[in-house]
Order: structure tokens, then sequence, then C-alpha cells
């Protein structure tokens, strides 16, 4: 993979987060929703932790990141300018790369203004930094793992609604299969749970890392950008995607 190429393509998805108001539009209504269901929480439980935030945090991420990635492939295919895109000394894996970590690191961004949230809580009383830094670690892993998701989805089509629908479809799901494990037959339940995404978030978020939530997180980025990469090379070739 050329460097030079890369680090351009990554530049320009990430400045091209701050050229449109959606980038803008999202990050308000990501704080003003977690924000409420914080402070909410916090003061009606009277605790001193992050719980219920972190609890809430994979539903609110699973609607966010969509919005956040709908348009990386899809506006590329509807305007036409991936087959300019295609033009350059890049490859299709170049591409698929930039994107896919200029979107994380702007959800990244969009998710660090929360921390004033521990440090509100640690000035009213004592915090367990520990399950505070598992959370927003594990914000992380799950934020890659949906990011992947939304950049498959918007490869699938040129319409960015229809990428919103299906990456929101597929990671609420993955978010709730956890909350949904009494409706599950009982040899199904095991399985259901480690294909949950908020089930390896709230593990990593009590402050401990197990490997089979890391592996779950990249198995998940890995599989999602995979099949990323076969539908933009199918559409390189002119094969139906």
């Amino acid at each position: 993979m050329s460097a030079a190429s890369f680090r351009q393509i990554l530049r320009r998805e990430f400045k091209a987060y701050f050229l449109t108001p959606i980038g803008y539009i999202v990050i308000v209504i990501f704080l003003l929703v977690s924000g409420w269901f914080f402070f909410s929480s916090f003061f009606l439980a009277g605790r001193a932790d992050l719980r219920g935030f972190f609890s809430l945090l994979p539903v609110i991420l699973s609607f966010a990141v969509p919005a956040i990635t709908m348009r990386l492939f899809s506006e590329e295919f509807r305007s036409g300018s991936y087959e300019i895109l295609l033009t350059l000394p890049v490859t299709a894996f170049n591409i698929l790369m930039g994107k896919f970590l200029a979107a994380l690191a702007f959800v990244t961004i969009m998710i660090l203004p929360t921390l004033s949230y521990p440090l509100f809580i640690n000035f009213l009383g004592e915090l367990d930094w520990g399950p505070v830094a598992g959370g927003y670690i594990g914000a992380v892993f799950l934020a890659a793992s949906y990011c992947a998701i939304g950049l498959f989805a918007s490869s699938l089509t040129r319409n960015q609604i229809v990428a919103f629908i299906i990456a929101a479809a597929v990671c609420f799901l993955l978010t709730i299969l956890d909350g949904m494990l009494f409706f599950i037959p009982r040899g199904l339940v095991r399985i259901s749970q480690f294909v949950s995404s908020s089930y390896h978030f709230q593990n990593i978020s009590k402050g401990i890392l197990d490997s089979r939530d890391l592996i779950y997180f990249a198995s998940v980025c890995f599989l999602a950008l995979f099949g990323a990469h076969a539908v933009i090379e199918a559409r390189k070739e002119g094969a139906p995607a």
C-alpha cells in the first residue's frame, strides 16, 4: 500500500466531514442525546459512576455512526466521483482504509467531549477510573466495528438513506441482541450473546480487557471491510455489485 496515497485519501475524507453540515449536525445531536441520558440517569440514580451512560452508548452509536458513514461510498457512486478517484494512483484498499480510518477518527473526536462527564462526577464524588477507561476503550472498538459496517452498507448502494437504514438496522440489531436472549432458543443463547456487540462492549466497560472481546470487534471489522472491498472491486471490474 502506498503510504502517500493512503494519507491523501485519509486527509481528503477527514476534511470532508468539516466541509458539510452533516458532520456538525451529527456531533450536536450525539452530544445532546448522550448528555440528556447521562444527566437524567445520574441525578435519578445518585451514583458516582458512568454505568448509565455506557449502557446507552451502544444504542446511540448504532444510529450516529451510520449517519456519519452513509455518504462514504454512496455519494461517490451517485456523483460519479468514484470513477475519477479510480484514475488516480490508488488501490481499492487505499480508498477503503482511508475512508474507514477517517470515519473512525471523526467518531472518536465526537466522543471526546463526553470526557467532561467523568470529570464532572469526580468533582462531586470519588470516581473509579478503571471502568471509565475501559468504557472509553470499548467505545473506540465499538465505533470501529460500526464504522466498518457502515462502510460496507455504503458500498452497496448509491442512495445515502438506504445505506443509513441498512447500517443502522445491522448495528441496532447487534446492540439489542444481548437483551433479547429470553426470546431465543436455549441452544442459541451462547451464540447470540457472542454475536451481540453490546455484550462485548459492556465487558470491556467494566475495566477488563478480555481477548475474546477484542477478537470479536476485530472480526466484525475484518468481515465488514472484506465485504466492502469485495463490492468495490466488483464495481471496479464492472461486475454486478
